[in-house]
């Protein structure tokens, strides 16, 4: 049945007449008799017997009638339901960040929106920075969070730039990195080509690679303890104490450094609370 269908049965047993349902419900009365005959066929049974003096229901039809009440009563409270959820901007954001961000910036971020427009829920997938161009890609996230810009996005969003830089809890010298152990971590394929051709520009033996783990996180604890240094984002070090680093910079003598963009697509930002939610951390300082 069409959601007419339901007005229309219950119009129809107010009236008890066919002409004056009609036009009750601005329809013809052969488009009335149609949409009756279609339902009767829908539900193989007989709803209404006509007759001179006006129109009788059967068992089913007035069973039919009754359930018509029902449901377009909880239509209409469905649809002002979906209109609250509108005007409150609610609904699920569903959001794609690199485990970078997740891990330093994203939290802070989702309790402040969340604190403002308490009904907005939240979807997030860690994943690398080149899936996540995918999943934006694909609209099988709202907004994503990367590090490295693939290309193929038309919005883009610089949120901040910081240094990268070697770090180490002892002091080095920097003719010395070669020989002293360095901790590695996995990282994106763009990000980790620009580091390894600073490294070539300024040192012709490879570095000694002491412990390579999964992740930039834990790449960072070994650092804290004392385990051998590393190349890492500035933003990550400001909680470990007499940290020694120094600034990467390239041939140029200009700084190398780490973006933070803010991705989406065109159809995401057609969705109110996507929308809310990006100009929201545009006017972030993050």
């Amino acid at each position: 049945m069409e959601d007419r269908d339901w007005l229309i049965m219950q119009a129809l047993y107010a009236e008890k007449n066919i002409t004056k349902t009609a036009q009750s419900l601005y329809m013809s009365q052969p488009a009335l008799t149609s949409r009756l005959q279609h339902i009767e066929r829908e539900f193989g049974v007989k709803l209404v017997h006509r007759s001179t003096k006006g129109i009788q229901f059967t068992a089913e039809g007035e069973y039919l009638v009754t359930s018509s009440s029902d449901i377009v009563n909880r239509f209409n409270l469905i649809k002002e339901e979906i209109k609250n959820l509108s005007q409150q901007n609610a609904g699920t954001l569903e959001i794609a960040a690199s485990n970078y961000l997740t891990m330093y910036t994203l939290p802070q971020l989702l309790k402040r929106f969340k604190t403002e427009y308490p009904n907005a829920k939240f979807k997030v997938t860690t994943d690398w920075t080149k899936n996540i161009f995918s999943l934006i890609y694909n609209q099988k996230a709202h907004v994503g969070f990367v590090s490295v810009d693939y290309g193929g996005c038309k919005d883009m969003h610089l949120l901040y730039e910081e240094p990268i830089c070697i770090a180490s809890t002892t002091p080095f010298d920097f003719k010395d990195l070669p020989n002293l152990p360095r901790i590695e971590y996995k990282s994106d394929y763009l990000l980790k080509s620009q580091l390894d051709k600073w490294w070539r520009e300024n040192f012709e033996q490879p570095p000694t690679i002491s412990m390579m783990v999964d992740k930039l996180a834990n790449c960072k604890e070994m650092v804290k303890f004392g385990l051998g240094y590393a190349i890492l984002p500035l933003r990550i070090l400001h909680d470990i104490p007499n940290i020694h680093r120094l600034n990467l910079k390239n041939k140029e003598n200009q700084p190398i450094t780490r973006k933070t963009w803010m991705i989406c697509n065109e159809s995401s930002m057609e969705l109110p609370l996507v929308n809310l939610f990006v100009d929201f951390v545009k006017a972030s300082h993050l």
